[in-house]
């Protein structure tokens, strides 16, 4: 049973191979993205844009409508660590269409996790034998190694 391991974050990516659940892990590769460090002043040059009311209260005075910003989600820091999971993604779909893997399993922050989980299609999605949710790509090969899921290396029964 081969078991790849990605070990990621919004700034950084490695890739880890394993034979089994007591075995020692092998780099197989490192992505990151620079762009990652940037701040959102660094993506953009103004503000976001604003969103005005359309008509005043009854009884309120003309011209002063409410307004508010339109920033939320399409953040652009977070749009670029959408981009980064999906340069994840299409590695991870790519060494499994060369069958370096039978079995992935996923490490990242909660927030990167659910973004790793939505960019990869769902023939990997199958195969996805664990997930754990810490930040541990700064950390060293047997630390990840005691972080896998036990089961990660069971043989699945077909029925």
């Amino acid at each position: 049973m081969r078991v790849r391991i990605v070990v990621a974050d919004q700034s950084e990516a490695r890739f880890y191979d394993a034979e089994h659940r007591d075995g020692a892990l092998h780099a197989a590769g490192v992505l990151t993205d620079p762009q990652a460090h940037l701040h959102d002043r660094d993506f953009k040059s103004d503000r976001p844009g604003r969103v005005y009311d359309h008509a005043p209260d009854r009884g309120a005075r003309r011209g002063a409508t409410a307004h508010h910003g339109t920033g939320g989600e399409r953040r652009p820091r977070r749009h670029e660590a959408q981009l980064f999971a999906r340069r994840i993604a299409e590695q991870v779909q790519l060494a499994y269409r060369q069958n370096a893997f039978d079995r992935l399993i996923l490490m990242a922050p909660p927030g990167f996790l659910g973004l790793l989980r939505e960019a990869l299609p769902a023939s990997v999605r199958a195969i996805v034998a664990g997930e754990v949710g810490k930040s541990l790509v700064h950390e060293e090969a047997p630390a990840v190694a005691a972080h896998v899921p036990a089961d990660a290396f069971r043989i699945i029964e077909s029925a």
